[in-house]
């Protein structure tokens, strides 16, 4: 138990410095291409193709390192996508809790931020990632904070997987305008809608996901929970 829970303590260690270094850079990026309010960033400012890639580049290179960070610090799957998910969303919240402090940004509650560029921008108000960020946490902690791996029911999967996928496609569909690739309308674009509608039903589907997942970690397969008790006493 000892050991679980250093573990966990390291990994919130990594996710909250990782945060630093990613809000740090947004800091740059902010006062490079919005010099003159880098708390307003819409509408939106074209990048050179070069930056672009690169930005695209360091986006799956953070998920990457997340990932790695996951398979290294715990065994077994659930115990691993706990980890991933453990450390994504202590990131997502430091994130903006520093930029907070770094820039004074998010102003407002419902403050539009871009989350992601793959496959093409993810928009939505900013309050919206952090608050699945927070349900990951939640779920994931106490996992982490035992040494044993749990069993998790294939309908917590099946309800979580469908809840992200619908969030998922409430953060693309305000970008979906953009497609089109006319410069024009990029640079005059600023998001006014957001489907809430298909946030909340992907979030509603997650959380039962998550608890679902939640009531069936508590307990472990039988030989496992045994040699796990043995050693405990």
């Amino acid at each position: 138990m000892k050991s679980a829970r250093r573990t966990l303590l390291w990994l919130g260690v990594y996710a909250a410095a990782m945060a630093w270094v990613e809000s740090t850079l947004v800091v740059y990026l902010r006062r490079l291409y919005y010099p003159d309010d880098p708390l307003v960033i819409f509408p939106l400012r074209i990048w050179p193709m070069r930056d672009l890639l690169l930005e695209l580049v360091r986006e799956a290179a953070t998920v990457a390192m997340i990932l790695a960070v996951a398979l290294l610090a715990v065994a077994g799957r659930v115990r691993r996508t706990a980890a991933f998910l453990f450390v994504f969303g202590v990131w997502d919240l430091c994130y903006y809790l520093w930029l907070k402090i770094a820039l004074g940004w998010p102003a407002t509650w419902t403050e539009w931020d871009i989350l992601f560029l793959i496959p093409w921008p993810w928009l939505a108000p900013w309050l919206t990632p952090a608050a699945a960020a927070l349900l990951f946490v939640l779920w994931a902690a106490p996992i982490l904070a035992r040494d044993e791996e749990t069993a998790v029911p294939r309908r917590a999967w099946v309800l979580g997987t469908g809840g992200l996928a619908l969030m998922l496609a409430s953060f693309l569909a305000p970008a979906l305008p953009l497609l089109g690739g006319d410069p024009a309308a990029i640079a005059a674009f600023v998001p006014e809608r957001f489907p809430w509608w298909l946030y909340l039903a992907g979030a509603s589907l997650l959380a039962a996901g998550l608890l679902a997942g939640r009531a069936g970690a508590g307990g472990r397969a039988p030989a496992q929970g045994s040699a796990a008790a043995g050693r405990v006493r």
